[in-house]
């Protein structure tokens, strides 16, 4: 017998409001978050707004500052390093077992056609919250809720990671057609080929991230 998940708290819905609110890039890297604002704006009490703040803040994705209230975080290295070894486990083993006939994959088929149509105007933030979504419908071929709350959170992190990036255009721009040929290969039935393409990209990712974290940190450095 199949169990079905555990209805979410209020707290949960509202941790997953600010999640997407991160993983769009409404929210961003250093963002203050006033908690009169946001309870209004969410309806929710400033109590049930502090419960939210505080499990975002043990995930890594707000940081409080005493006496200053709470801003969006930013991603270390050691995060960077640990979210792109959870995303090759996660999506690799995802298309490896997929069915070419997951509904699924109508979400990826249209989140590149959107990325496609956001390039054309040269929106580059749009064009890499569409790739946010592909890996997402991505990781829905495994058919595992709790696989996808997982992925959620770790999308909302890389996307503050990207905060390291000045040139949006540079990160989003080649994994347009990357992430074309991995769909390619899964409609063929290549499931290992494109577990394997999608290997290399994760990796080629990493190493820009990094990079940019890299030449961010010793900007910093210069500048104290």
């Amino acid at each position: 017998m199949t169990t079905q998940p555990a209805p979410l708290t209020l707290i949960d819905r509202t941790a997953d409001i600010i999640r997407v609110k991160i993983i769009s890039g409404e929210l961003t890297p250093g963002a203050r978050l006033s908690e009169a604002a946001l309870s209004e704006q969410l309806s929710i009490s400033r109590n049930t707004l502090r419960e939210v703040f505080r499990l975002l803040t043990q995930e890594g994705l707000l940081h409080h500052e005493p006496n200053r209230g709470v801003k969006v975080a930013l991603p270390d290295m050691a995060a960077v390093i640990d979210i792109y070894r959870i995303r090759r486990l996660i999506e690799c083993d995802a298309l490896r077992h997929a069915d070419p006939l997951h509904p699924a994959i109508a979400r990826m088929t249209d989140a590149l056609t959107a990325a496609r149509r956001w390039q054309e105007h040269g929106d580059w933030r749009h064009v890499g919250t569409e790739n946010m979504v592909f890996h997402s419908a991505l990781v829905e071929l495994a058919d595992s809720e709790r696989m996808n709350r997982i992925y959620r959170q770790i999308s909302a992190e890389l996307r503050l990671a990207f905060g390291h990036l000045n040139d949006h255009q540079m990160l989003h721009g080649p994994y347009i057609e990357k992430n074309a040929h991995i769909l390619e290969l899964l409609l063929a039935g290549d499931n290992s080929e494109a577990a394997s393409a999608m290997e290399s990209y994760l990796y080629l990712s990493e190493r820009t991230v990094i990079a940019a974290l890299a030449r961010h940190q010793q900007a910093s450095q210069r500048a104290r």
